[in-house]
């Protein structure tokens, strides 16, 4: 197959050499890394960022006058402030830090859930989200006595949008939908259902951690209410994320977590809380992973997510139909829009076993449910093979991992 039908402008191998950990030996093999879903790989100004951090300015964000401590917040506030223009928020006091997705969803179950929901209220999701957007929620709605109620999908995995408009009542007090499904890739068509809820007076969170990396986000274009993603699937550091909120509803939520940075006065008698972002960051939070992040930002932002999207979408494209040519594969997750990530089973193989011969051939997939076990109950199995893709995979890589599942095929027969 020609694969010049695909290429677009885009230098993959310049980009590559960004990334240190692809050019690695694993059983024998050059690494092909399609797990990008579960985390993303590093360029190398991330990790020298970081490196030079602890190397040259080490010190306590928020604390001290001195010129470590002095430059430390600078950087931390920098960060903000990036994040801020690369999801063009409104006010830098709307980005939050926390240590990821999840916690950034807990943030928001907790807080306003608290604030806001009463008993016999209800929380509307859909059937294909991760499991941080399920639990929390749960958690919250057995703690308030509140229901979760779920959106259901159809068999390509879109979302059934009359299905969803029946469900906003006035006893929802918040949406929760994913953006992108880490399962399925479906992009969920967030602008109609923020539109749609809007028009019920209610206010939307929507979970970014899919979609960040691979799609231009603006938040007061889309109007959401709440926005989260993590640093580590995005290029940057593990154990940072953001939780954008719109600054009326972080003013009206009480804080989730007590102690240093959150306060503004404390007492044994009574404790009064710092304004926005502080307010939510209590503690020491992660200063370098959030500088780490703004680091990695500024490097897809070089790059132009519009270049990233187009050539991951050629990837998906001959990815699917390279893979289309085994009729044993069957696909889950059909929705003509994607983003870069194809869930499929191989007929009658175990996923396990489809992900151990490939390993063995130096090709890293993900297998198992995703953290999305109701998702796998709609469909009815125990898991799928996972290709998440990413603007550093190839052509090549995707041939690899096709003559890897004819070698899968042929010894499970």
């Amino acid at each position: 197959m020609d694969t010049r039908t695909y290429t677009v402008d885009f230098d993959v191998q310049h980009i590559r050499k960004d990334f240190p950990i692809l050019h690695q030996i694993v059983h024998g093999y050059p690494l092909a890394y399609f797990d990008n879903a579960a985390t993303t790989q590093k360029p190398q100004c991330v990790i020298d960022t970081i490196v030079n951090y602890y190397t040259h300015l080490n010190s306590n964000i928020h604390r001290g006058v001195h010129y470590l401590s002095e430059q430390s917040t600078n950087l931390y506030e920098e960060a903000r402030k990036t994040v801020q223009q690369f999801i063009n928020a409104q006010y830098s006091q709307e980005v939050i830090f926390t240590s990821g997705t999840t916690a950034a969803i807990n943030a928001v179950a907790f807080s306003f859930g608290e604030r806001f929901v009463k008993e016999g209220d209800e929380i509307v999701i859909s059937a294909m989200e991760h499991h941080a957007n399920i639990v929390p929620w749960q958690m919250m709605c057995e703690r308030k006595g509140a229901r979760l109620k779920v959106i259901p999908i159809d068999n390509k995995g879109e979302i059934l949008f009359d299905e969803y408009l029946k469900l906003l009542t006035p006893k929802v007090k918040l949406v929760a939908v994913t953006h992108v499904s880490n399962v399925l890739g479906t992009i969920n068509p967030i602008e109609k259902i923020i539109d749609t809820a809007h028009n019920h007076n209610i206010p939307v969170l929507i979970d970014g951690a899919q979609s960040v990396q691979h799609i231009p986000i603006d938040v007061q274009a889309l109007d959401c209410d709440f926005f989260v993603f993590s640093g580590h699937k995005i290029y940057g550091p593990t154990g940072i994320g953001i939780l954008y909120g719109k600054e009326k509803w972080l003013n009206e939520m009480p804080p989730y977590q007590g102690g240093g940075d959150m306060v503004d006065c404390v007492t044994f008698e009574k404790t009064t809380y710092n304004d926005l972002p502080l307010k939510f960051e209590a503690g020491t939070t992660n200063f370098i992973g959030a500088i780490g992040l703004a680091e990695a930002i500024r490097y897809l932002t070089r790059i132009g997510l519009d270049k990233v999207g187009k050539y991951e979408n050629q990837l998906l494209a001959y990815a699917k139909e390279k893979l289309s040519s085994f009729e044993r594969i069957q696909f889950y997750g059909t929705a003509p829009k994607k983003g870069p990530v194809i869930s499929f089973l191989i007929d009658g193989i175990h996923p396990y076993d489809t992900g151990m011969v490939l390993d063995k051939l130096g090709i890293a997939v993900r297998t198992g449910t995703h953290c999305a076990q109701p998702l796998m109950d709609f469909f009815d199995i125990d898991g799928t093979v996972r290709v998440s893709l990413s603007f550093y995979n190839t052509f090549e890589e995707i041939d690899r991992l096709t003559q890897g599942i004819k070698k899968v095929i042929d010894m499970f027969g």
